[in-house]
């Protein structure tokens, strides 16, 4: 098995807590959605499916680049879906699971830290460091030194459209894991996480289209949520 990148065995413990966290919340769901009674023995093989997953993470330029934490906080769940798909679970199922585990996870942080980090990645420096990133993400020095990376532009709003910013992803650091690694029917699973992740620091996301399925790019919309809104997160 390759080397894990030195940027991620700098992280691989935090990460490899979290993957724990999320073993232990999902093994109710395992057990009453798809009738999976040995739990320790597919917990074992979701931690030693992830550090394969860490070993072909690739590296796209560590704190540098704001995508680093997008790989090293979602990736987790293609060593998840791979050994609950060996399982016999569909895809669909395996999705929702994911969701689920990953909305309790997250809401199990303190509210004030979520919604802090919520109001700092809608606030105006952020966003400077936004369209900083994506023009950096669509040069051709960075796209020939990080293959592996997204690519995506900053999309100001017009008159009128009821979002503060976007984003649109040219290219997805995801699909192309996807792509080179045998997952792409457990690819979509990876983009559910989004509304998750979003809603749960109080941030609306609209999407309605996506590279996974078949489009030119994603169109991320993002908005605050009302004070009644946040945490709520339906499908």
């Amino acid at each position: 098995m390759p080397d894990i990148h030195p940027f991620y065995q700098t992280q691989r413990s935090a990460m490899q807590s979290a993957m724990r966290q999320r073993g232990t919340l999902s093994r109710p769901l395992l057990r009453e959605r798809a009738g999976l009674l040995d739990l320790d023995t597919i917990s074992d093989e979701i931690m030693q499916e992830f550090d394969i997953v860490l070993a072909q993470m690739p590296y796209v330029g560590g704190v540098a680049s704001r995508m680093s934490d997008f790989f090293m906080r979602l990736i987790g769940f293609v060593a998840m879906s791979r050994v609950l798909r060996r399982h016999g679970l569909k895809p669909a199922v395996i999705g929702d699971i994911e969701q689920e585990v990953y909305n309790a996870q997250l809401l199990a942080e303190p509210e004030a830290d979520r919604l802090a980090a919520g109001r700092s990645f809608m606030s105006p420096e952020n966003q400077r460091l936004l369209r900083d990133q994506a023009a950096l993400s669509a040069s051709e020095s960075h796209r020939s030194e990080f293959p592996g990376d997204f690519v995506y532009d900053f999309v100001e709003p017009a008159p009128g459209d009821g979002f503060e910013f976007g984003i649109d992803y040219k290219a997805c650091g995801f699909c192309k894991f996807a792509a080179s690694h045998g997952d792409l029917d457990i690819l979509p699973n990876i983009c559910g996480l989004d509304f998750v992740a979003y809603a749960a620091r109080g941030i609306r996301l609209e999407r309605t289209q996506t590279l996974a399925g078949g489009a030119s790019h994603c169109n991320f919309r993002f908005s605050r949520l009302k004070s009644d809104q946040v945490a709520t997160f339906e499908r």
